[in-house]
């Protein structure tokens, strides 16, 4: 089969379709034939130098796919040959075939026009399973609450802002262009706020009446980490996912007292098979009757062959794209 390989650790023109060894499926693991994947910051990073895979993960980038299922591994019920499924990866989606363990497949979901097409699909699985963990499983947004989301037109903030309001809650984005902000609009964002001209912390308690933002999603990290305790309402909870904004930042824990506020910070890719699996499981009993009723979809801003890897990677790093760059086999 062929991969992309990474030939040393640098910029997108490292990136090399290679022919590897096939993989083959171990203990509760299935092979699937890969029709798409997707491309995520992680990979950028992994493509850099900076995000190793996990222990026993595959060495090609790549955090999701969707496709058939070629081959079963020992002990694996309730798949068979041939079913459509995406997949939630540790590492290797961007390759023609994959090894997944089972517990992180999910089947293609149904819409109100048919099943999805596994390219549209590829763009689900990493962002919905970490929007769900993070903003539902961890921080509890409930109906009636307001989330904050940092980099709404972002992949993940296309999802985030869609399964916040089908739960009943109201939505605040940032983002870096009028284009940008529009989509997240039309996506159904409530408050939207131009990150280069506006102070969000402002705007968000002046949309709230004062109050702030129960839950924020932040991609950015320390160089947020202020801005976002003031924007944050009484017992409102941060969940850090990224690190664009650096590592390092000052917290004003008297500040974050007074509000009885919670900051966290979490990581999909590292979790063990089983935590994943428990996430793929929440995400099928959840998400997927939404994308059924057509009250969410995948926002796939374009797609690029996947032998063309490095075109998508610099798409990424522009920074131009609304929601998920495809990568199609």
């Amino acid at each position: 089969m062929h991969a992309i390989t990474i030939t040393e650790p640098g910029g997108p023109d490292v990136l090399a379709w290679t022919e590897v060894d096939d993989p083959v499926p171990g203990e509760g693991e299935v092979l699937v034939e890969v029709a798409a994947g997707a491309v995520n910051r992680a990979d950028v990073l992994q493509r850099q130098g900076f995000y190793d895979p996990p222990p026993g993960a595959s060495p090609y980038p790549g955090l999701e796919c969707a496709g058939r299922i070629a081959a079963l591994g020992p002990g694996v019920g309730g798949w068979k040959t041939g079913d459509g499924v995406c997949a939630l990866l540790a590492g290797g989606g961007y390759a023609e075939k994959v090894a997944v363990p089972h517990g992180q497949l999910l089947p293609l979901p149904d819409t109100p026009d048919g099943p999805l097409d596994p390219v549209t699909a590829a763009a689900l699985p990493e962002v919905v399973c970490t929007v769900w963990s993070n903003v539902f499983m961890h921080a509890g947004l409930r109906p009636g609450e307001t989330l904050l989301v940092h980099g709404g037109a972002s992949g993940i903030g296309t999802m985030a802002i869609q399964l916040a309001k089908a739960v009943g809650a109201r939505v605040a984005v940032t983002a870096g262009s009028r284009r940008k902000l529009e989509r997240c609009a039309e996506l159904g964002a409530d408050v939207l706020i131009d990150y280069r001209e506006q102070d969000f912390a402002e705007e968000v308690r002046a949309a709230t009446g004062g109050r702030g933002a129960d839950v924020i999603l932040d991609i950015i990290g320390a160089k947020y980490l202020e801005r976002n305790v003031k924007a944050l309402a009484r017992g409102g909870r941060i969940v850090v996912i990224g690190l664009q904004g650096g590592v390092r930042g000052e917290l004003n824990l008297g500040a974050l007292l007074a509000k009885c506020g919670t900051v966290s910070a979490t990581s999909l890719r590292g979790r063990p098979p089983e935590e994943k699996a428990e996430i793929v499981a929440a995400v099928r009993e959840h998400v997927w009757p939404l994308i059924a009723a057509g009250r969410v979809r995948p926002v796939v801003d374009r797609t690029v062959p996947m032998s063309n890897a490095s075109r998508a990677h610099r798409v990424l790093e522009e920074s131009d794209h609304v929601g998920k760059v495809v990568l199609t086999v």
